[in-house]
């Protein structure tokens, strides 16, 4: 009997920033920095390609002047891997068209996650929870402050899909809402086809730290910082119980090893002979 659920994972680099720790962990020495990497995830679906989180919308960075405006700060700054556009030259490193990707999720709006929705705008569905996207187009003065950046997602071509909750988007992937670093962010369940899975936390965890020390976020919206810890623990609970993986956001050591043994698993299995 076939088994429906995701039939390959691959995790993608799309750029890095450079930030106080304490961004990413609440309590943290504001002088103490990392590099830390911009995620995304391609799985490959029942249907097609399914792709979580899109990087940052180059024109931001690369202007000058929009630059100065978004990202004026030297405390926190965006890093591209190169010349082109990150999210199109890491699909071309794995093999996947574009035109591959039956549909996008992203995990919340911030500027590292959303950037990159411009390349899917009248193309595929889009999946975030309702409340991140009323958040988002709120108009409120500190919606930009918090680094969300309206021209990243404010496109009518967009084919939003809005969810109020934990939600299945595809066979084998469902959203779950872990709200609290931003008023809708979602977290993904991945069921592998061949048994097993993973859990991607993207931002209610950054970093491995604040899994296995259970630290809270360092930077919440609506919500004390104590309360992006709920999240957390329920994404271990969940881990623990099918015993998945749990895949923190932004760690700059966990990150690159996840890239490293799926690359190794995939190569594996390339190399096996078919049955």
């Amino acid at each position: 009997m076939t088994r429906h659920g995701v039939r390959r994972v691959v995790p993608l680099l799309l750029g890095w920033e450079e930030l106080p720790k304490s961004v990413s962990v609440h309590g943290a020495a504001y002088e103490e920095r990392l590099r830390e990497p911009v995620p995304a995830v391609l799985l490959e679906c029942d249907g097609g390609w399914l792709l979580l989180d899109t990087g940052f919308n180059t024109a931001l960075i690369r202007d000058p002047a929009l630059r100065r405006r978004f990202y004026g700060s030297p405390a926190y700054q965006p890093v591209l891997p190169g010349p082109g556009e990150p999210l199109l030259e890491a699909l071309e490193a794995v093999g996947v068209a574009i035109d591959d990707i039956r549909a996008v999720a992203v995990s919340h709006l911030h500027a590292d996650h959303a950037g990159g929705l411009k390349h899917f705008a009248g193309k595929v569905p889009v999946h975030i929870q309702r409340a991140e996207l009323a958040y988002g187009l709120s108009g409120q003065p500190e919606v930009e402050r918090n680094t969300i950046y309206r021209v990243d997602f404010d496109d009518p071509r967009i084919d939003w899909r809005q969810a109020d909750g934990d939600t299945e988007i595809a066979p084998g992937v469902t959203a779950l809402l872990t709200a609290g670093h931003t008023p809708g962010h979602q977290s993904f369940l991945v069921d592998l086809a061949d048994g097993g899975g993973f859990v991607f936390a993207f931002d209610a965890a950054d970093l491995t730290e604040n899994i296995e020390h259970e630290r809270p976020c360092g930077t919440a919206i609506g919500v004390e910082p104590a309360a992006t810890l709920e999240p957390i623990l329920r994404l271990k609970r969940l881990a623990a119980e099918r015993g998945y993986q749990l895949v923190p956001g932004h760690d700059p050591v966990a990150w690159p090893e996840l890239m490293r043994r799926q690359t190794a698993c995939q190569d594996s299995a390339f190399s096996r002979p078919p049955k």
